[in-house]
């Protein structure tokens, strides 16, 4: 059932730790090994990426696909290093064969302090498996990132999740929360056949995805927009908490073009006071303390 109301202009009074007003989470998408491809037995390539899409024709997309490669081979280093050096834990949005196709690269994320939320098995549209094919994805994912990385994902965030997402969810039992809502400014619970769920919802516009429409031309675009959201959401603030997210991809801002408007907007945004820059299991955490399911 869908909700218009929400908190109803009456947010939760509470504070992030430390005393900080806004919380701000960077996402990051990490998603090559795992997009459609011939070659994983899908009937069409994938079709999102640097080069506009003319047509999909029912085999290999070899430019598609070496363009994803160099999410794992180069972009995920760039990405690190940006955030090593700003000091700033990122919660990744990994799906687990892409997790699988370079564990050197997913044990170096894991070591860097950073949280790997499951993004699923694939890259691929949950509406579109059944729900026992959808079952069987979280399973798998949830094996595959524990064995990899030695801690199992607690948070969940696929690609266009289906009517059955969030039960199923609840049914495996081990997630703190999901992602996949764009609604709110602020973390809050769904009741799922008895059982409360957390939802800390994502952003669809501070969103680096928005290259591939040309809305962000270049990095200092994206890092205006990053800018004035964090301001408006800062001020915000002041009078109700607030959360914001950033939300970019290995393989877009990961290209060397791109990352400054994530190191310019990271460096920015530590100049401020009452900030708290964190993962989404710490938030999940913190919000659960003060606001038990």
């Amino acid at each position: 059932m869908r909700d218009f109301v929400g908190y109803g202009g009456k947010p939760p009074s509470f504070e992030w730790p430390g005393g900080a007003t806004l919380a701000l989470t960077i996402a990051v998408n990490y998603e090559a090994g795992g997009e459609r491809s011939p070659v994983f037995g899908d009937a069409s390539p994938e079709t999102f990426g640097e080069f506009p899409a003319y047509g999909v024709p029912p085999k290999r997309d070899l430019a598609m696909e070496s363009i994803f490669e160099y999410e794992t081979r180069v972009a995920i280093w760039r990405i690190l290093r940006v955030l090593r050096k700003n000091g700033v834990k990122a919660t990744f949005f990994a799906t687990a064969k892409t997790l699988e196709v370079n564990e050197i690269a997913a044990k170096a994320i894991v070591e860097q302090g950073h949280e790997i939320c499951s993004h699923g098995y694939r890259w691929v549209e949950h509406y579109t498996l059944t729900r026992e094919e959808e079952r069987e994805h979280i399973k798998k994912a949830v094996e595959i990132i524990t064995r990899i990385t030695g801690k199992r994902p607690v948070g969940w965030y696929c690609r266009e999740p289906s009517e059955n997402t969030l039960e199923l969810l609840v049914e495996e039992g081990g997630f703190l929360y999901d992602s996949d809502v764009y609604n709110d400014d602020l973390p809050y619970y769904v009741d799922i056949k008895g059982k409360k769920l957390l939802l800390i919802p994502y952003t669809p516009d501070v969103n680096d995805f928005h290259f591939f429409s040309n809305r962000f031309c270049c990095a200092s675009e994206f890092f205006e927009y990053m800018r004035d959201s964090f301001l408006t959401l800062y001020e915000e603030s002041e009078e109700t908490p607030k959360l914001m997210n950033v939300g970019i991809h290995v393989r877009i801002s990961g290209r060397a073009g791109r990352i400054v408007a994530l190191d310019r907007f990271l460096n920015y945004a530590k100049r401020f006071k009452r900030v708290w820059i964190a993962t989404r299991e710490e938030i999940a955490r913190h919000f659960m303390r003060l606001f038990p399911p």
